[in-house]
């Protein structure tokens, strides 16, 4: 597969990509924004030094200056763009991958995310024709220390806290380097976990999607007896959150509890939601008083309707939640504050907060390996043709009392399977009937 993908650019390091395909990529990344400067960040892998230093210099070499704000997370690297007026941003990092992989997040001015459609698959043909541009002169680099403006704008969400007890599992990623010098000064204790950065992630994927992933965040919050664990991601754009009883709570249930919130601030207000979410997310947004709107599923898709309909909040399956006043763009340390205003605000557990948003049953992200994906997509719109049937992304199936979603990966060969029902028992009928034809030969 292309290291060029549907929202980043990601591939092994060194196999798919190293130094001189970074170079190139940085060049065309100077060449398509067309100005000065690009704000570069880092997260801890160990090939992000030389990689982002690579990227630095074929953008230099284009004549474009670069703002370096070295070590960062993501949605860091995303303030430092609409907080400098720079003109664009390019993040090494692979997010939540494993340690082989590498890449960039990229964006043009005020944080607006590149998706393939909007400047990934112009990189990806120059950079696949060896299109080496220079400059009349050599861009200028400078640094940059964004970090007490950055804490600011978080804790400026977060308001007026209660002291809770949290634990708090970064993976070894590059978010453990910031938690204390952002939310040191609030009266909360922190229990933290793989706080050390390390590229290698010994301890487990930085990705807290995989249940397997939060298991030590679980028993280090039953140990301690913490209000909230909080699991983030390598480099810091997603979040996980596990309640009192560490029990995990599935980010869509979290979209809601936020957005349940988000309105009483601002009636009326657009929310997203991604397509994969419980129908309790736009069911409580309705009921709220609010508007809802359904995304495709990936970050630079949904920035780009958070923009586009200057939505208030938005969240993802994913773990990925966007803020109005962060450039419309994710960061998980919001997403925090978020939590940490409405407990504070509540003065409820979670667990009892979001008790009433878990009353339908979902499978969970499923994956299935499929040769011919797109003739499997028109089987089970043949198959289940007396449904209301969508395909903003993929294919979306709706009855009364059930509903799933199919949808090709944009980073793996698979079709992914979401389904929901409103009882036990419909669920798991229907998941068994839908897998049965997903894994059928055609």
């Amino acid at each position: 597969m292309s290291i060029f993908k549907a929202y980043d650019v990601r591939g092994i390091y060194p196999d798919e990509l190293d130094e001189s395909v970074a170079r190139l990529i940085g060049n065309a990344m100077a060449s398509f924004i067309g100005k000065s400067p690009i704000v570069v960040g880092q997260d801890v892998r160990l090939s992000s030094p030389s990689i982002s230093q690579a990227a630095i210099e074929g953008i230099l070499d284009a004549g474009i200056d670069v703002v370096d704000i070295g070590v960062c997370t993501t949605p860091m690297n995303y303030f430092a763009v609409g907080y400098l007026k720079a003109a664009g941003g390019m993040m090494t990092t692979a997010s939540h991958n494993p340690a082989r992989y590498n890449g960039f997040k990229l964006c043009r001015e005020n944080a607006i995310a590149l998706s393939y459609e909007r400047g990934i698959s112009h990189l990806e043909n120059v950079v696949q024709k060896g299109e080496y541009k220079k400059g009349k002169a050599k861009g200028r680099r400078s640094s940059a220390n964004v970090l007490e403006d950055y804490r600011a704008h978080i804790l400026r969400v977060a308001g007026e806290v209660l002291p809770f007890k949290m634990v708090m599992d970064t993976g070894n990623g590059v978010a453990g380097l910031f938690i204390e010098k952002i939310f040191g000064s609030l009266p909360c204790k922190i229990y933290p976990l793989y706080f050390e950065p390390d590229g290698r992630f010994p301890n487990h994927e930085a990705n807290p999607l995989k249940l397997e992933n939060l298991r030590d965040l679980q028993r280090e919050v039953k140990r301690v007896g913490a209000d909230l664990g909080v699991a983030l991601d390598g480099d810091g754009d997603r979040c996980a959150f596990v309640d009192e009883k560490a029990q995990i709570i599935t980010s869509d249930i979290m979209t809601a509890l936020m957005a349940k919130e988000t309105l009483k601030k601002h009636p009326g207000a657009k929310i997203l939601y991604d397509l994969r979410s419980s129908l309790v997310v736009p069911e409580e947004i309705i009921a709220s008083g609010g508007v809802p709107i359904r995304s495709r599923v990936g970050h630079a898709y949904a920035k780009e309707v958070m923009r586009e309909q200057d939505i208030a909040f938005g969240g993802e399956l994913s773990g990925h939640y966007y803020f109005r006043e962060n450039f419309y763009a994710d960061s998980g340390f919001l997403a925090l504050a978020a939590v940490l205003s409405i407990l504070s605000e509540r003065k409820k557990p979670v667990s009892e907060l979001v008790a009433p948003l878990q009353r339908y049953f979902a499978t969970g992200e499923l994956n299935f390996e499929v040769k011919d994906k797109d003739a499997k997509i028109a089987e089970l719109a043949k198959i289940f043709s007396d449904a209301k049937i969508d395909y903003l992304d993929g294919i979306t199936i709706s009855y009364s009392d059930w509903w799933c979603n199919v949808r090709k990966s944009n980073t793996e060969p698979v079709l992914r399977l979401n389904l929901e029902a409103k009882t036990r028992e419909k669920m798991e009928e229907t998941k068994s009937r839908v897998i049965s034809i997903l894994t059928s030969s055609l």
